[in-house]
């Protein structure tokens, strides 16, 4: 992420083409909360050109490698969780929700149409869509971080 691709007036954060698989920019909405932790970083890292710059050159983007390593570091496996699989936890809370369009939540991950026929002629952005749930997401993370909704489950015997 580099500083000049946020927008703080209109929320948003333009991921420009050169770095998109499909070669297309991607706008993501910005909550509050990710808001407040970009302006929080502008003190550390605002006079740079990334957001979070590598540890060993400013002139470098810290790296996916260096998010796996602090997950090794905290006890997680590469087969329990990885940089890129916050992704599909982020697609399977969103969609086991209920709240959200599907098609909202592949857009916002920037996922293509596999059908070829519904891609020619579907091309919604649903960015109405994303903003709230972009906002959501990070309230859901702060309600997960304070305990969340703890529900107690009788034990099953397995014998």
């Amino acid at each position: 992420m580099e500083w000049s691709e946020i927008d703080f007036d209109r929320a948003v954060w333009t991921i420009p083409a050169s770095r998109m698989k499909m070669r297309e920019p991607h706008h993501v909405p910005l909550s509050e909360q990710a808001i407040a932790i970009l302006r929080d970083m502008q003190t550390l890292t605002g006079r740079g050109t990334y957001v979070f710059p590598s540890i060993r050159s400013a002139s470098r983007p810290m790296s996916e490698n260096t998010i796996n390593g602090a997950l090794r570091r905290l006890g997680y496996s590469g087969d329990e969780m990885t940089a890129h699989g916050f992704r599909s936890t982020a697609s399977s809370l969103l969609n086991e929700s209920g709240k959200w369009n599907p098609d909202a939540i592949e857009r916002a991950l920037s996922h293509r149409e596999a059908n070829q026929v519904r891609a020619a002629y579907h091309r919604s952005i649903y960015w109405p869509e994303r903003v709230q749930m972009a906002q959501w997401w990070s309230d859901h993370l702060d309600m997960l971080r304070e305990g969340g909704n703890v529900l107690k489950f009788e034990a099953v015997s397995t014998a």
